[in-house]
């Protein structure tokens, strides 16, 4: 029966890590839909670089940090094979670094879409590696690998330690806060403001690749979510009811206060599922639907003062959405997860605020660190006339419609001698 037990729980494991690897694919057409067309090629492919040099930058450097577990003694031992291995049998242990190591992806492809358009793609790969194998592991590994005293220090202080289920602050408000400096480092894209104040406009390029995106993503997060327990024991139908509940909340509330607005509604969906992974587990659905009611309300409002009076030219709103919205529910975790609240209990607001607001500082200080450096060395932005090009062209030489592009019956257009000039 135990070796059954485990050959289930490696099962699961694997079975969430596919259902969050398949979230990537969300992060990118959800980018897709939103950028430009002349930036379409390059969301795609930053998505799919970033997680595979996430995943080296993870296996070999960050999952050590986090866990103080490395893979380089033979295959037989980290596979469970040999006796008095350290590692779980059948391969568990690697299932389970394959499950984290798509949450550690998760915080590239967050950073992407706020730095759409205009970045320039060897630098972000550089800043990739070390936010995936140095910055991200640090609070991971204080969180969820219990390192260094750091939540037993919580415990004692305020009775509970930090309590974040699925990576409301872990993963999201992380990826936010670190996408936040790196925006601020990159700047707006050439014309969004004039220096007369006006601020212009610039709708998403296809409303349908967005709601692609957005669905895929919900769909996933219920193995990010309900999968985040890692056993078949720890498995709760409460974290996908109030995961459900969640969603459906930010839907509805992006969807008033947001006035029909289409992008807002399916982003409301993900800022719904953003803060309610801390306290899924401890929620009472009703407590759930407020949380994600709250966070839709909180991304459409935050997002317009980013974009229009702050203008801070973020342009999936991944600040609003995962750094607002994931803090949002590391703190609701601390009010909805009480008992009094309908909640399972085991939780502090005390250590709900703190270990949120160390979240935020190590994501917030760490960006700036990475994304300042890059800036000063090696520069993190494509030239004025690469940005007015497109990254499409100037980074990968091909664009989403190259028969547009070349002109279907003429191929001597403008467009077409830039491409040929690109390509030269």
């Amino acid at each position: 029966m135990d070796s059954v037990r485990t050959g289930v729980d490696v099962l699961f494991v694997l079975l969430g890590a596919v259902m969050v690897l398949a979230m990537h694919a969300g992060f990118a057409f959800l980018e897709v839909g939103t950028v430009r067309k002349k930036n379409q090629v390059n969301a795609l492919v930053k998505i799919i670089t970033d997680f595979a040099v996430s995943t080296l930058a993870y296996f070999f450097v960050g999952y050590g940090i986090a866990y103080g577990i490395d893979f380089l003694s033979g295959a037989a031992v980290i596979s469970g094979k040999v006796a008095g291995s350290t590692f779980g049998v059948a391969g568990y242990d690697l299932v389970k670094f394959f499950f984290l190591a798509t949450f550690a992806a998760a915080i590239p492809a967050i950073v992407s879409g706020g730095i759409a358009e205009r970045a320039k793609f060897g630098p972000q790969l550089i800043a990739t590696t070390v936010l995936v194998a140095l910055v991200y592991p640090i609070f991971e590994g204080l969180v969820w690998g219990t390192r260094l005293g750091y939540q037993d220090l919580l415990k004692a202080t305020f009775g509970a330690p930090f309590h974040d289920f699925a990576g409301s602050v872990v993963v999201h408000a992380v990826g936010g806060w670190i996408g936040l400096a790196a925006v601020l480092m990159l700047g707006a894209r050439l014309g969004r403001y004039k220096p007369n104040g006006h601020v212009v406009a610039i709708p998403p390029s296809n409303i349908p690749f967005l709601a692609l995106g957005s669905w895929i993503l919900c769909v996933g997060w219920f193995g990010f979510n309900v999968m985040s327990a890692q056993t078949m024991d720890g498995l709760s139908g409460l974290v996908a009811l109030n995961s459900l509940m969640a969603m459906v909340g930010g839907i509805l509330t992006a969807l008033l206060v947001g006035r029909n607005d289409p992008g807002f509604v399916h982003n409301g969906a993900l800022a719904g599922l953003v803060a309610v992974c801390a306290g899924s587990d401890v929620m009472h659905p009703i407590g759930a639907l407020i949380t994600g009611g709250a966070a839709g309300a909180l991304f459409v409002v935050a997002f317009n003062l980013c974009q229009n009076r702050w203008k801070i030219d973020d342009v999936l709103g991944v600040w609003a959405l995962h750094g607002l919205c994931g803090t949002l529910g590391g703190i609701a975790c601390g009010v909805f997860g009480q008992e009094a609240l309908g909640g399972i209990g085991g939780v502090s607001l005390g250590a709900q605020l703190a270990g949120t607001a160390s979240g935020i500082v190590v994501a917030f200080v760490g960006g700036l660190a990475v994304y300042g450096g890059l800036k000063m060395t090696l520069g993190i932005r494509l030239g004025r006339d690469e940005e007015i090009m497109g990254a499409d062209l100037a980074i990968h030489q091909i664009t989403a419609y190259p028969e547009e592009t070349m002109g279907v019956h003429d191929d001597a257009g403008p467009l077409a001698a830039r491409a040929h000039s690109a390509n030269r």
